[in-house]
Parts: structure tokens; C-alpha cells; sequence
């Protein structure tokens, strides 16, 4: 730290899913290694995928995942904006952990108008959140030694640029270095990089210290040619290369650009103990969220873990898994469409195994009131459980502890619906009748003894002779996946200057390229 301030960086890229998350997470882990005090921080963030922290603050979970590279707790300072998706056109503003409206796109990036904006957000305008943004970043940096910043989509989003909150916005006010990530995987990189950097003002370039290659095949003596013209047309360097990397499955985060390859991970997993392996399909429903409630599953040798939206892929599915969703409304209409509802309801009746989780367990139920979501009114649930649900205006946020199936469970709470379970037996704050099981909480597979004891249910229900491994651990593979990660910042990329650079800030003198920002 100098001067009580620690170091920082920006880590930017040319497009959403470029590897942003993946090199920030990656960077953090190989500080706090290096014995630095580390944080992570984004300051706007548009996801379904959140988290609770221990103060009940919502964020979003790419945010939670780097403050676990970063081994501490994650904090509401890490990601004091979170946009939830309701649709194409509109997003609920999560401030300091807390909701405080609806907002239309146009009216958070400055149009005219939004739709129930909260107090906080003063008529709901994205510039007006600047200044809380860096509030908590300078606190993280008075903090501690290095806080990695990851910005959001791209830094030259011109028509965005004048009220950005997370890309060089931030930079600029805070003088933070920024490295720019390319995924050379999808093609057209050197492009990418150029155009980003030309796109961006003299004053934004200035801190524009070079760039990343992620997720490269092959070998690098071929790409270092191209490297060498970029930074004769630019006059940058490129801090490293880092290959393609399998099973660094790490929580998604772009909430409308879930696709069906879902966040089943890509790891290598042992072979089943027993001698049948569980089926379990996922209701792949609209504004899914927190779907990585299902990683631990996939995470078990011999679960097979695969996202659906038709009802014959229900079929010979062992457990199928409704998960949560940002439009309970919606995503119940969406089942009945598709006659996924109906093949639901024969499930139940033949005692196959249904898991609902939050959203999912709200449509489950018998009858929902909605005057705060969709504000539909009352709608009739699936009625697969005795369950009554109105949604409230206050969200529920919560970081419950409990026991079920004789294991004891984690998790995490976030919904406005309020369920009124009328019978069944309890679970999790919810219940069960039969095979079918419905609960509020999030996470709670990650409980390595309770997922064993669920398995084992599932398994007895469906006929299978399925045995769970006796020694996974999510959070050792959670652990290994970060160390990845880590390894992959110290092994491909130039630590030394990544360093100099979060120390010192951005080199002087780097050139301007033409044209600059419009």
C-alpha cells in the first residue's frame, strides 16, 4: 500500500464472456498467494446468479466466487450495483445489497423515465449511483493492499460511455491501470483489441496498459507475430497468454445470456461408485437464476446433469429439478406452453423424484398471488404441493442453517414470495409430499452430507442402484477449480509487470490511437 491506499487494476474486456470473471477470480488468487490482502470489486453488474452475504446484502455471484479466490468474505462494497433482469427491457436495481426498484433500460442509462424507481436512486439515472460506486471502492483500497476490478461487457460501449459506472468511468476516476481480455477462441482478437482501444478517448487510452489473450490452442510461437504488429500499431504490450482450460467452470453471470450447455462443468469426474447413474434434468424456464444450484450434482460421479425445455427429455430423467427464476409468473406459463407442466404432474403421480427450488418451488404450490412480480394477480400453481405463496414487497434475504434427511444444511434465501406450506412433511423451510420436494434455499447441495442423503432418496425412488461417492467435497473442488485459476495468472501470464502495474498504475506515455471516441 502507499500512502494508506492500496493498489488496483482494471480487468476489461472486448465483449461480454471474454474471460473477465475467469482472469479477475485468477488474478486475485495468485496475490493473496503472494501474501497480499486482496479484494475483489465490480461496480455495476447485471446478473441473475446472486449471492447472500453473511450481513444479508445480495451480489452478484461472480463477485462472491473472487472473494473466495481472494479468501475473504464477500461484502456488499464488492458489487454496490446489481441489475436483475425482468425481461428484454427492464431490471430490478439492487443498491448496497438491498432492492430499490424497478427500473426500464432506458431510464437507468438515462432516458426518460422508469417504472416504480426507489428514493435511492433519486429518478433512477445510472450516473446518479457514480458516486456511492466509488464510495466503495476507495473503502476496499484504504483496506486493502490490491483491489481487482472487473468492468463489464466492453470499455467501448461509446454510446454508454458518458454515464459508465464500471468500465472507464471507474478507471479514470480512480487512475486505475487497465488490462484489456480478448477470447481468441471465438476468432478476430487482434481486432478486437485494436478497435476497443481506438474506440476510447486520449484520456480513457492513457490507462489502457495492454492486454490478455484467454483461452488460445495451439502453439504460442504462432501467435507472437501478431502480438508484435499490435503493439506496433498500438504501442502496447500483451501481458500474457492463457490457454484454453477446461472444467474452469466458475459462476456465470451475464443473467440473459443463459444458454441450454447450462453450468453443468466441464471437469473430468470419476466414474459411479454404484452400478446405475442418476439422470437429472433441468426445466431450463425463462430468467432462470441461481441455476448454479445444480453444480454440486454435476460435481458427483456417475449425476448426469443436463438442461431441458421439452417434455419428452423428461422421460428418463431419475430427478428433475425446477429451479429458481426471476418470473415465477412467467416461467409456470412457459411450463404449461411447452407441456412440461403436465409431464410434471405424472411424475408426481407415479412417485418420481421433483425437485423445486425457490421459483421453482413457488410454481410447484397450489396458488400464487403476484402483485409485486408480475403483478398478475392470483394464478394457479402446478398444485404438486400444499403451498400458497404471496409475494411481498420486502425481499427476503437470509443465510439459513438447518438440518434435513438427518445432515446437517447451508444456504441462502432471496425472494419476495412469501410460502404458506399448509402440509407435507417440513424440509428446508418448505416441504415434501412423496417424491416431490420444494424449498426456499439456495445452495443447499453444496452441503456435502445432505447431497449424499438426497442422492440416496432420489435413487431409492427412482430404482436405481446409485451409490454416492463417500469423499466429494464441493468446496475442495470449488477450491481446486480457484487454484486453476491462479495457476493459470502465474504460469502464463508476466506477473512482475501485472504487479508493477497495480502498484504503480499505468506507464506514461502511451501512445494515442486514432480516432478516439466519437
Amino acid at each position: 500500500m502507499r500512502g494508506g491506499r492500496g493498489g488496483g487494476l482494471l480487468v476489461a474486456g472486448t465483449t461480454s464472456d471474454a474471460g473477465k470473471s475467469v482472469v479477475t477470480a485468477g488474478i486475485c488468487r495468485w496475490l493473496v498467494r503472494e501474501g497480499l490482502k486482496v479484494a475483489p470489486f465490480k461496480g455495476q453488474n447485471m446478473s441473475l446468479n446472486s449471492f447472500v452475504t453473511r450481513e444479508g446484502a445480495e451480489i452478484g455471484r461472480a463477485q462472491a466466487m473472487q472473494a473466495q479466490a481472494a479468501r475473504v468474505e464477500p461484502t456488499a462494497l464488492m458489487n454496490p450495483v446489481l441489475l436483475k433482469p425482468g425481461g428484454d427491457r427492464s431490471s430490478q436495481v439492487v443498491l448496497m445489497g438491498k432492492p430499490v426498484g424497478e427500473m426500464s433500460a432506458k431510464g437507468f442509462f438515462g432516458g426518460s423515465g422508469g417504472s416504480s424507481p426507489g428514493k435511492a436512486l433519486h429518478g433512477g439515472r445510472q450516473k446518479e449511483l457514480f458516486e456511492p460506486v466509488m464510495a466503495c471502492l476507495e473503502e476496499l483500497r484504504s483496506t486493502y493492499d490490491a483491489v481487482i476490478c472487473e468492468g463489464a461487457g466492453s470499455p467501448a460501449e461509446i454510446n454508454l460511455r458518458r454515464t459508465d459506472i464500471v468500465n472507464m468511468g471507474v478507471a479514470r476516476a480512480a487512475k486505475l491501470p487497465v488490462v484489456v481480455v480478448g477470447d481468441i477462441d471465438r476468432g478476430g482478437v487482434f481486432a478486437q483489441f485494436f478497435g476497443t482501444t481506438a474506440l476510447l478517448s486520449p484520456e480513457d487510452q492513457s490507462l489502457v496498459a495492454g492486454y490478455l489473450v484467454n483461452k488460445f490452442r495451439g502453439d504460442v510461437s504462432l501467435l507472437e507475430p501478431g502480438l508484435d504488429m499490435l503493439y506496433g500499431l498500438t504501442g502496447r504490450r500483451t501481458f500474457g497468454v492463457l490457454p484454453y482450460a477446461h472444467g474452469l467452470g466458475i459462476d456465470e453471470e451475464d443473467g440473459l445470456r443463459v444458454s441450454l450447455r447450462g453450468t453443468v462443468r466441464e471437469s473430468v469426474v470419476a466414474p459411479p461408485v454404484g452400478a446405475d447413474v442418476l439422470r437429472v434434468a433441468v426445466c431450463a424456464v425463462p430468467l432462470m437464476s441461481n441455476f448454479t444450484d445444480v453444480d454440486a450434482l454435476a460435481a458427483e460421479p456417475g449425476v448426469v446433469v443436463r438442461f431441458v425445455d421439452r417434455p419428452e427429455e423428461l422421460v428418463d430423467a431419475d430427478l428433475v429439478v425446477v429451479p429458481g427464476t426471476r418470473g415465477t409468473v412467467k416461467a409456470l406459463g412457459w411450463l404449461r406452453e411447452r407441456g412440461l407442466a403436465d409431464a410434471l404432474a405424472r411424475r408426481a403421480a407415479e412417485g418420481r423424484p421433483v425437485l423445486g427450488v425457490c421459483g421453482g418451488f413457488q410454481a410447484l404450490g397450489e396458488r400464487i398471488e403476484d402483485e409485486v412480480e408480475s403483478k398478475a394477480g392470483v394464478v394457479d400453481g402446478l398444485g404438486l404441493l400444499p403451498v400458497r405463496v404471496r409475494f411481498g414487497v420486502e425481499k427476503t434475504l437470509a443465510r439459513p442453517v438447518g438440518e434435513a434427511l438427518g445432515e446437517r444444511v447451508e444456504g441462502y434465501e432471496i425472494h419476495h414470495g412469501v410460502a404458506d406450506v399448509r402440509e407435507g412433511e417440513p424440509f428446508l423451510d418448505g416441504c415434501r409430499v412423496g417424491s416431490v420436494w420444494g424449498t426456499h434455499w439456495h445452495g443447499s447441495l453444496e452441503s456435502d452430507g445432505f447431497r449424499r442423503a438426497f442422492l440416496r432418496e432420489v435413487a431409492a425412488a427412482a430404482g436405481r442402484r446409485f451409490v454416492p461417492a463417500p469423499d466429494t467435497s464441493f468446496g475442495t473442488l470449488r477450491e481446486e477449480q480457484l487454484d486453476r485459476l491462479g495457476d493459470l495468472i502465474e504460469e502464463h501470464a508476466d506477473t512482475d509487470a501485472l504487479l508493477r502495474l497495480i502498484e504503480e498504475g499505468a506507464p506514461a506515455g502511451l501512445p494515442f490511437v486514432p480516432p478516439g471516441a466519437p
